[in-house]
């Protein structure tokens, strides 16, 4: 992957039981039976072997308690999981899925002619990205949403308390100097300064403009922007550190709008289906989503591509969080999407995300899905995901 900024650990709550109990029996019992599989597929229609495989490996080969994953498409919806029982409906930190819920309230934003993907910064937040050459005068909402500001990655900053509040994130990371405008290099800080340019744009937080523009006309009933929230909504199951710490609570106002999403398999499968299959953009603001040109080929405005084995271009993010891996990715005609996410912050091997991604769209015969072909241009090698976006909390 390419790299990225630290991945940072939160601190666990104290008094929360550490995992390792848990863990060191299932990942022994899977490494030597492969896996216990559960599924919701239809009677009659069997399991493709490469996806449990691939599924599986996250727990033996990825150092993953649980996995689980939701696949849908027009032949139906199927569920799976691996290792330690993850819930059908549970609830979870999303990471950096959140992005895209951002970055989808500010495409329709300039759809509705309230701002400029071109506006500067400066225009919305007068004053307020200054100091060691940084300057908001100089930067857009686009190169926010493309991550080529040259904003440092607050979270990347160890030397400092983890900031709570937005105020104290852009102190962070007006606090270093910048890198090169133009250039992509993945930074939390790009999206906390869209949430507050969503706020001084409609007058409402961020999180209620998501909650009127998305979440309730696809009626996501189980994601929430939790703000000060520390506990995750039931059901829901444990979430931990790589060592075993249990990370479930947390206080996810260090991640905001970068990162701080509460969702579901089911709920974020809807998303990304309707996202990319144009439902919840114009058609201009959609091809500006798919529209890498500024990062050659490697993100979008707040999707990036994938491309495949088999040819197959995927869009969609994924969500780095204590406690937490999802990735979510759909055809680009949002037909048929995956997602799947494990209940610890880091995969061990980072090539497992790629496999279950190949082994869930890509058929055997190696021809491209019926989904279509790749929309927006990617470099000729296998692209490559974003370092491990949302890795807020992180120190």
């Amino acid at each position: 992957m390419v790299p990225g900024p630290p991945s940072a650990k939160m601190a666990p709550k104290e008094g929360k039981p550490a995992m390792p109990t848990l863990r060191a029996p299932l990942v022994a019992a899977l490494a030597t039976t492969l896996c216990v599989l559960g599924t919701a597929v239809p009677p009659g229609e069997p399991a493709p072997s490469a996806v449990r495989t691939a599924l599986a490996r996250l727990v033996t080969a990825g150092g993953a308690p649980g996995a689980a994953l939701l696949g849908e498409d027009p032949s139906g919806t199927r569920y799976r999981t691996a290792g330690a029982t993850l819930g059908r409906d549970d609830h979870f930190r999303a990471g950096s899925v959140t992005k895209s819920f951002v970055a989808t309230v500010v495409l329709q934003l300039a759809a509705e002619g309230r701002l400029g993907l071109d506006d500067t910064v400066e225009r919305y937040l007068p004053g307020l990205v200054r100091g060691h050459g940084n300057d908001g005068r100089h930067l857009t909402l686009r190169s926010l949403l493309s991550h080529t500001s040259g904003l440092f990655n607050y979270t990347a900053d160890t030397t400092v308390p983890v900031p709570v509040t937005a105020d104290e994130v852009i102190r962070t990371a007006l606090a270093h100097s910048p890198g090169r405008p133009g250039r992509y290099s993945y930074a939390n800080t790009n999206y906390v300064l869209l949430g507050l340019i969503i706020e001084a744009v409609t007058g409402h937080p961020y999180a209620v403009e998501a909650q009127r523009r998305i979440l309730t006309p696809l009626h996501l009933t189980g994601t929430s922007f939790p703000g000060a929230r520390t506990h995750l909504p039931e059901p829901h199951s444990r979430a931990y550190t790589p060592d075993g710490r249990d990370v479930t609570d947390l206080d996810p106002r260090q991640a905001g709008a970068s990162g701080e999403l509460i969702s579901t398999l089911a709920d974020l499968s809807r998303f990304y289906a309707a996202l990319l299959g144009g439902a919840l953009l114009p058609p201009a603001q959609r091809r500006e989503l798919l529209d890498t040109t500024a990062t050659l080929g490697v993100y979008g405005l707040g999707v990036y591509p994938q491309r495949l084995d088999c040819g197959l271009t995927v869009w969609g993010h994924n969500g780095h969080i204590a406690g937490s891996f999802v990735r979510a990715a759909t055809t680009s005609d949002g037909r048929h999407t995956l997602v799947f996410r494990v209940n610890t912050d880091a995969l061990t091997d980072p090539s497992l995300e790629l496999a279950l991604l190949d082994a869930e769209f890509c058929p055997k015969s190696g021809a491209l899905s019926a989904s279509a072909a790749p929309p927006a241009p990617v470099p000729p090698s296998r692209s490559v995901p974003p370092p491990a976006p949302g890795s807020s909390p992180a120190r």
